[in-house]
């Protein structure tokens, strides 16, 4: 059991990573969080997202650039490491953009698992993307070829690579875990089911990129950080696995649904698709289910109903 074990997290202040460093804490586990607070959304967020955890003495933040960061000292008494730490965005990752995809995705990447190797870490938890698959056959399969169709999954699968290499040659134990469109409170600003909500509550027109038909397979936050828990108990290393909702929706059934829950109708403005965005996403999680037992639990309505009641709390 992970409880009262020394954890590191890196990206601790972003959606994913406050909620997995609260959950840590919960389980008596001390943690360092470790965050460069990169300015692709407001510090003030992030900040936001950790209030609770700073709070907690068995916490411990680090302001560092895990690209640069010289991580002996941090890692000394560390068990497990969840690297959910990343430059996330596929629109935002084209043209000059891209150098910094490649700092913070891939040389980050290798500079936890170059220092790793030298530390016996029970376990590293590698925060992966469905993006590695492009437009890949459904349902989205482990051994499906892999053909990114963004910069952003490209340097995704790089990261993704390097953890299979560090496993292969080093036996540095990473499992690696492929994220399906994550949501829930504290969702980042920039993406799709946060600026949908928003929009509607705060009666602006959205931009919805395509025609709406296109699917996703949406992924509650508490799933999530089940899934890196138990990726980080059991999970084989050199392993890569799909970790998804259980459920295909079209974007324009999401509208619906936040309409109905805010009570509002929205103003919609339909754009050509956005280079770098697949059409559809649906995730076998046969091997998570095998491998880690994993079994998502929250329905994607009800899942979208706490972030609903979430935003309208954060907009009073």
């Amino acid at each position: 059991m992970l409880k009262n074990k020394n954890c590191l997290v890196t990206g601790c202040a972003g959606f994913i990573g406050s909620h997995l460093t609260e959950k840590l804490l919960a389980l008596d586990c001390p943690v360092i969080g470790l965050d460069s607070f990169t300015d692709y959304y407001r510090r003030e967020i992030k900040e936001s997202n950790l209030a609770a955890c700073k709070k907690n003495p068995k916490f411990t933040l680090v302001e560092k650039d895990l690209s640069t960061a010289n991580l002996s000292r941090i890692l000394e008494d560390v068990d497990y490491i969840f690297h959910q730490a990343a430059q996330a965005g596929v629109r935002a990752s084209w043209g000059g953009q891209f150098s910094h995809y490649l700092q913070s995705n891939v040389a980050a990447t290798q500079n936890l698992l170059e220092a790793a190797k030298a530390f016996p870490i029970k376990k590293i938890v590698y925060a992966s993307s469905s993006s590695v698959y492009g437009d890949s056959p459904l349902p989205m399969k482990e051994g499906n070829v892999l053909c990114p169709v963004s910069p952003y999954g490209v340097t995704k699968l790089a990261a993704e690579n390097l953890c299979y290499l560090y496993w292969k040659n080093f036996k540095v134990p990473v499992v690696s875990l492929r994220y399906f469109t994550v949501f829930g409170p504290r969702q980042r600003p920039d993406m799709g089911i946060y600026k949908f909500i928003n929009a509607a509550l705060q009666d602006e027109k959205i931009r919805i990129y395509g025609d709406g038909k296109q699917t996703r397979d949406f992924t509650f936050i508490t799933d999530i950080v089940q899934a890196n828990l138990a990726a980080a108990e059991i999970g084989q290393p050199g392993l890569a696995m799909n970790i998804g909702g259980g459920s295909q929706i079209t974007i324009n059934e999401v509208l619906s649904l936040i309409e109905s829950m805010t009570g509002k109708k929205m103003q919609l403005e339909y754009l050509t698709k956005a280079k770098g965005d697949v059409q559809d996403t649906l995730a076998d999680i046969d091997l998570a289910k095998e491998s880690i037992n994993y079994n998502p639990s929250c329905s994607f309505k009800d899942g979208l109903k706490q972030q609903v009641d979430y935003l309208k709390l954060l907009l009073k």
